[in-house]
């Protein structure tokens, strides 16, 4: 089996995402290779052999300076035909889905969108989705090759194997059509702190804070430990806190190292979008509450007490 990896990048680096999606298809053996389309990213290319890639096909052209997808689609068809690529693996953002989508229409291929795991089943692809409005989770594959996956945000962990690739490059002609769009400006979003992908900590807020100032509690304790500020899907459905706060089956999965739940009942919704947390530490009033047959940690209290006494704790301990 022979498998690709889109490997996503950012201001000179992989991105955690695309990382993590290329340490799943090492694990599930084959050859395993990625790509990286950009211009100058001869050190980001060889940054991927550290993660398992065997061979990593390299893009590399002023037409690609732009994040734009049209013309990343041409360059994925050119290293699917030079590499027989027999899986192509993304991992979820704005440009990869637009990217995955285009190749699978260029190729008459299927694709499988916003899978939380991968795995071999007597040979053969399979991938796990929600479906039927979340209340299930249900086996998807393939029906001819290459294969596609758009995997969700956070669903397997990055690990470093200390290997290194072979760097290949290739030469890509653009369609006409591919050079159309041009990009005039591109903006950052303004924030503070890590994203729930990248950080460490997580302080998640369910309905249990009361109301939306009561994430004022969650954003306090998340500062104090340099962490992020999460959220269930039932917050953000209410207009509590953003969406891309949310974590959960139809949210984000997440892996960070703390993960602390501020009056989150833990349904199965919510846990398969943080049960591979490191640790897990649930605050909440109703000591029946399902997060805590998963918890590390569990504090059964009001957390309007507990939670700004822990926060100064915090600050006075690293001060």
């Amino acid at each position: 089996m022979t498998t690709l990896v889109f490997l996503e990048h950012h201001e000179g680096a992989i991105q955690k995402g695309s990382l993590g999606v290329l340490t799943k298809a090492v694990s599930l053996g084959g050859e395993v290779a990625g790509v990286v389309v950009g211009q100058n990213v001869a050190d980001v290319a060889a940054s991927a052999g550290t993660y398992g890639a065997q061979t990593v096909y390299v893009v590399d052209d002023a037409a690609f300076a732009a994040p734009l997808p049209q013309p990343r689609v041409d360059a994925l068809e050119a290293v699917v035909a030079a590499s027989g690529a027999e899986n192509v693996l993304f991992a979820a953002s704005v440009l990869a889905a637009d990217v995955a989508a285009g190749l699978a229409a260029r190729l008459g291929a299927g694709l499988n969108w916003d899978l939380t795991n991968l795995s071999l089943e007597g040979g053969e692809l399979r991938g796990k989705r929600p479906a039927l409005g979340d209340t299930v989770v249900v086996d998807v594959g393939w029906t001819t090759t290459p294969r596609l996956a758009l995997v969700r945000s956070g669903a397997f962990e990055a690990a470093e194997t200390g290997g290194s690739a072979t760097v290949s490059d290739v030469a890509v002609t653009l369609q006409d059509f591919s050079t159309g769009s041009k990009m005039v400006e591109q903006a950052h979003e303004q924030a503070s702190g890590p994203s729930i992908e990248d950080a460490e900590v997580i302080v998640a807020g369910g309905r249990g804070l009361g109301a939306p100032e009561g994430f004022q509690l969650a954003e306090d304790l998340a500062a104090a430990l340099g962490g992020a500020v999460g959220a269930t899907r039932a917050v953000v459905d209410a207009g509590w806190y953003p969406y891309a706060a949310q974590v959960g089956q139809t949210g984000k999965s997440v892996t960070p190292k703390l993960y602390i739940a501020l009056g989150i009942s833990g349904a199965i919704q919510h846990k398969v979008g943080m049960q591979n947390s490191g640790t897990i530490v649930a605050i909440n009033k109703d000591a029946n509450a399902p997060i805590f047959d998963y918890a590390d940690y569990g504090i059964v209290g009001d957390l309007n007490q507990i939670v700004p006494k822990l926060a100064e704790l915090v600050r006075a301990r690293k001060a």
